[in-house]
């Protein structure tokens, strides 16, 4: 499906209400399936939620995950402490060239029996369910968080709970903060100092209701809209903590510099733009949030300001290289960017040009951080159903604010 953009007024009020983090329901699911207790409210509509909801209700022997990269690194930790199953974990071509060895290295040094059935290092897996003895773990901390979660996630059913050594800088912190707060607000009692992290073993009857937050990943392609429109415009977007766990918060201060405001009234963010930018040049690292990467390269790109981008290095192993896939399309709309293994420098942007095709090369996060930019100049979206990853409901929810889609 393509979607075509009409160079767009969007309404000068709106308000939406964002489905539960994708991020965030993939955790408190993982822990729902060992602690049969636990209850779930605002879970994500997402395909990749779906997705790992299906998987952890399946009996079969073949589990397919397709394009979900959170529900493959977290099912392998799972399906590897299935004492007694057999289990053959895989996913699209795309899946298959993500790299995976970290982890099933640092499973296998517990005790697990994981074994590759194609390649080296990649999907598929064939596991072997066992009961995990050891405790100890040395794990690289660089390459995804991912991998730290879904070792603490299962870390309270091991029999002697988890010591993690994480090895190098730490990639993206809030969101093994995000995994370690759910296991407190379970009872599981954890401790992160330096490059130590260890779980105490738990094994207690729960009787508990999570409800997940709204995702802040998705509420960045609002906050681009917002900062790409007339001074004045406010969305409402709910439901919002003012102290989320989630490590795309970080949007607050972000979208500040470019000109919009945030603030609380109990769930409901309100998003406002008193002003345009005053530098020129946006610098910033984002070793802590790569996801929104995308969304603040494109904001700038069509605010005609340009951007430093450091901390990017796990960009080139998600859905797409998405290093690669931004110097792509930018380039179609008239604008020099340049990209290292982990960073990106876009220049100061002249006007877009229009009626361009954006490719999204089975990356949600490509179609829905360019969409904005609908504000700017007729787009055309290729591929556009791709949101429905992580946001299903988003060409509705622009269409509400007033965006031009045919």
């Amino acid at each position: 499906m393509q979607i075509s953009i009409n160079k767009s007024e969007i309404k000068p009020f709106s308000s939406l209400k964002i489905t539960g983090s994708k991020s965030e329901s993939n955790r408190v699911l993982l822990l729902q399936a060992l602690y049969k207790g636990l209850k779930i409210n605002n879970l994500s509509n997402s395909d990749d939620s779906q997705l790992m909801q299906a998987a952890l209700a399946s009996d079969s022997s073949t589990v397919d995950i397709h394009h979900a990269g959170t529900a493959m690194r977290f099912l392998t930790a799972y399906f590897a402490t299935r004492s007694g199953t057999t289990t053959t974990l895989t996913g699209s071509s795309r899946m298959q060239e993500r790299p995976i060895k970290i982890l099933v290295e640092a499973l296998n040094s517990l005790g697990a029996s994981i074994t590759y059935t194609k390649n080296e290092g990649y999907p598929p897996l064939l596991i072997e369910g066992k009961s995990l003895t050891d405790n100890k773990v040395y794990l690289k901390a660089n390459v995804s968080s991912q991998y730290i979660s879904a070792l603490l996630l299962i870390a309270p059913t091991l029999s002697k709970g988890l010591s993690l050594h994480l090895e190098g800088n730490i990639t993206s912190v809030p969101y093994i903060k995000m995994t370690l707060s759910l296991l407190k607000e379970l009872g599981v009692q954890t401790a992160f100092d330096g490059q130590m992290i260890s779980v105490l073993p738990f094994a207690e009857n729960i009787n508990k209701t999570f409800t997940v937050e709204s995702d802040w990943s998705s509420a960045s392609y609002f906050y681009s809209i917002v900062a790409l429109s007339p001074i004045g415009t406010q969305i409402d977007l709910s439901a919002y903590k003012s102290n989320s766990l989630q490590g795309d918060a970080v949007l607050k201060n972000i979208y500040k510099e470019l000109g919009v405001e945030s603030s609380f009234n109990e769930t409901t963010l309100s998003l406002k733009k008193l002003a345009e930018p005053q530098s020129k040049l946006l610098t910033l690292d984002l070793a802590n949030a790569p996801d929104i990467a995308q969304t603040i390269a494109v904001t700038c790109l069509g605010l005609e300001i340009g951007c430093n981008l450091t901390g990017l290095h796990t960009l080139k192993i998600k859905e797409t290289d998405r290093l690669v896939a931004l110097q792509n399309e930018i380039k179609k709309l008239g604008t020099s960017i340049e990209i290292t293994d982990n960073s990106l420098h876009l220049k100061s942007p002249n006007k877009l040009n229009s009626s361009i095709h954006i490719a999204t090369y089975n990356d949600h996060r490509m179609a829905m951080a360019f969409a904005p930019l609908g504000l700017k100049t007729q787009l055309f979206i290729d591929d556009a159903e791709v949101v429905s990853k992580s946001y299903p409901d988003f060409w509705s929810d622009l269409s509400a604010l007033g965006f031009e889609l045919n």
